[in-house]
C-alpha cells in the first residue's frame, strides 16, 4: 500500500471553488490521510455517548437532529470518495451536481440507530482511507478541469475532513461537549 507524502500539503486556491475553504480551513496541518484515520476514531467515540433520545432531539423544527447530521456526513463522504476516484483515474467526464438536502430528505436516518449510522460512517471512511493510501504521486498531483467545483484529490480529502469537523462542532454546540 502506498503512503504518499503528497497529501500532506494544504490545497492551493486553484484546487477548488472558494466555498470549500470554509471546511478546508478547519483542518489542522499534517498528513491528511493519517488525520482522516484519527478523526473517525475520535468522532465515533464522541458519538457513542449519545442516548437515542439525544440523537433524535431537534434543536428547532426543521433542523436536522444528530442522526440526520451524521447521515449527511456519510452521504457527503461517499460522494466525495467517488469524485476523488474520478480525478485520480483521470476521468474527464464531469460529475452531476448532488443536492444533499434532497438526499437527507429521502434518507431514513431518523429511523435508524446512531450506532448503525456511525458504523456506516466508519466503513465509508475506511474505504476513503484505503483509496487515498493506494494513490500514487501522479494521482495526488492530477487536476480536474477548471470548471469543476473540486479539482484535486487533495482538496477533496481536506474537504471531507473539514466538513466532518464543521458538523461535529455544530453537534457539540447543540449538545455540549
Amino acid at each position: 500500500m502506498l503512503d504518499t507524502t503528497l497529501g500532506t500539503g494544504r490545497p492551493d486556491a486553484d484546487e477548488c471553488l472558494p466555498y470549500y475553504f470554509q471546511y478546508i480551513g478547519l483542518v489542522p496541518d499534517g498528513h491528511i490521510v493519517r488525520l482522516l484515520e484519527r478523526q473517525i476514531t475520535e468522532t465515533a467515540a464522541y458519538l457513542a455517548a449519545f442516548t437515542p433520545e439525544q440523537a433524535s432531539r431537534r434543536e428547532a423544527p426543521g433542523e436536522w437532529n444528530v442522526l440526520e447530521i451524521v447521515g449527511h456526513v456519510v452521504d457527503v463522504e461517499r460522494v466525495s470518495g467517488y469524485r476523488a476516484l474520478r480525478i485520480a483515474r483521470a476521468d474527464p467526464v464531469m460529475w452531476t451536481q448532488v443536492e444533499f438536502n434532497g438526499y437527507a430528505a429521502a434518507a431514513n436516518f431518523r429511523d435508524r440507530s446512531l450506532e448503525d449510522i456511525v458504523a456506516e460512517l466508519t466503513a465509508v471512511r475506511a474505504s476513503s482511507v484505503t483509496l487515498l493510501r493506494g494513490l500514487d504521486d501522479a494521482a495526488w498531483e492530477r487536476r480536474a478541469p477548471a470548471d469543476w467545483t473540486l479539482r484535486s484529490v487533495r482538496a477533496i480529502a481536506y474537504n471531507v475532513a473539514g466538513h466532518e469537523r464543521h458538523h461535529l462542532a455544530d453537534i457539540r454546540r447543540q449538545h455540549g461537549g
